[in-house]
């Protein structure tokens, strides 16, 4: 049986997360988390109960599953808020590690669509510092001591930030998540796109539906070719169907990323 546990971690009607447990013999501990970071554009109008379903499933099938909301752009988000949501919501796992017993040696986020740009972004926060952007780092206020991300499944992700905003995907998406054109806020475009922190030393697989009308295929082979010299290349995985059959937890391209998740938690 599978138990939910709702949580803040800010006093934003949209900073909280839903812990989805399954049962674990007495004494024993959840071996690691899955972060489910929904999509949607970065728009308000989307919210978690896109990615409730997949924390289910994982749950369902073994693994902790934290499906984080966070503000989006419409409701307070936007830069740098709804970064320092992401960074803020992964966190709080911290503090939720002990009364639920999380064993937090592995935590792997599991995103869609812009959720898939945000989890790719959080793996990297490492490397934020290190961009020369110390005046949206200073906005970011990042701290130093909070979860690392050990691994990455993103579901046909936006993941080349750069390269959404000149095709103007989802009718200027980028610019109005960001708060205006790469022209007028060069720092921040550089800043959100993952394909600045590259590259990672934690594995990505970048997985993308093969008939999905909503995220080019080049979002993902972009990220993928970028990374390819790295100590740990993403993988780029294509599977069958349209932008929503990887929230499907029914269908093969979700199964397959199920799999990914659960071979990075072990």
């Amino acid at each position: 049986m599978v138990q939910r546990h709702r949580h803040y971690y800010g006093e934003d009607p949209s900073q909280w997360g839903e812990l989805f447990l399954p049962e674990v013999p007495d004494g024993g501990a959840h071996r690691g988390v899955a972060v489910v970071i929904h999509g949607g554009y970065w728009r308000s109008k989307y919210g978690a109960e896109l990615g409730e379903p997949l924390a289910v499933d994982l749950a369902t099938h073994g693994m902790a599953a934290w499906n984080l909301e966070y503000r989006r752009a419409g409701n307070g988000g936007g830069w740098p808020h709804t970064f320092r949501d992401i960074l803020a919501g992964v966190d709080t796992l911290q503090e939720l590690a002990g009364p639920h017993v999380l064993d937090l040696a592995k935590v792997v986020a599991l995103g869609h669509s812009a959720g898939g740009h945000l989890a790719v972004w959080a793996a990297g926060r490492d490397r934020l510092a290190q961009l020369g952007l110390e005046a949206e780092h200073r906005e970011m206020a990042t701290k130093d001591d909070g979860v690392r991300l050990t691994g990455v499944v993103s579901q046909s992700g936006v993941l080349d930030l750069a390269e959404a905003e000149k095709l103007n995907l989802s009718d200027g998406a980028v610019a109005n998540f960001l708060g205006g054109p790469p022209s007028e806020f060069p720092g921040r475009y550089r800043y959100a796109d993952p394909m600045a922190a590259l590259p990672l030393d934690v594995p990505v697989y970048a997985v993308h539906a093969t008939e999905d009308g909503d995220v080019p295929l080049a979002m993902s082979t972009s990220y993928v070719e970028a990374g390819r010299s790295g100590p740990v290349p993403a993988q780029l995985v294509t599977v069958p169907g349209d932008h929503y059959a990887l929230i499907g937890p029914g269908s093969q391209a979700y199964r397959k990323c199920r799999g990914f998740v659960q071979e990075l938690l072990r």
